[in-house]
């Protein structure tokens, strides 16, 4: 279940996962700490698809732009005519003569992939999630803290942020 809830502090939107059993949600924005219960649901569904493209239809009738909005794709459509725009980082590696083969499993043996360890990927991951104020320095600093060299966890916020996997608004970072 995903819901579209509201920040009663800034007024920012975002996706709340099981908001049923989640007892705090936190701002993305602002960084108030909300009880689950009470944040204003502006829609609910099963699917996160929906519930994007819900939240998309409500920031954009608040910035009184629906009819602009009603004219563009689906966000997911948007996504992946993004996704496919532009030049693939294999095809890139290659044309620039590296073999991307090779690249991968660099970056298999950089991330960790084996033992009992976390990967890099994890240890950002996991800072992001566990600061109060995750901007860049903060997430770089707790990272190096767990062994992560400072570049490898820029270049590891920026890898996670072309995925999608995390958001930047503001200086500050979110995990979706």
């Amino acid at each position: 279940m995903y819901a579209v809830v509201g920040c009663n502090e800034c007024a920012n939107m975002w996706l709340v996962t099981d908001p049923e059993t989640s007892e705090t949600a936190k701002c993305s924005r602002c960084g108030k700490t909300h009880r689950t219960a009470k944040l204003k649901r502006f829609f609910e569904s099963e699917e996160r698809a929906a519930a994007r493209q819900a939240r998309s239809a409500l920031l954009a009738k608040k910035r009184g732009d629906s009819a602009a909005f009603a004219e563009v794709d689906h966000v997911a459509d948007l996504e992946a005519a993004v996704e496919d725009a532009g030049i693939g980082d294999r095809e890139y590696l290659e044309s620039s003569g590296i073999d991307a083969d090779a690249v991968d499993e660099a970056a298999s043996r950089a991330e960790g992939s084996g033992g009992g360890s976390r990967s890099r990927t994890e240890v950002v991951r996991d800072a992001v999630d566990a600061l109060d104020d995750p901007t860049e320095a903060a997430v770089v600093d707790r990272a190096a803290a767990d062994g992560v060299p400072a570049d490898a966890a820029r270049e590891i916020l920026t890898r996670l942020a072309h995925r999608g996997e995390l958001t930047e608004s503001n200086g500050r970072y979110r995990l979706l």
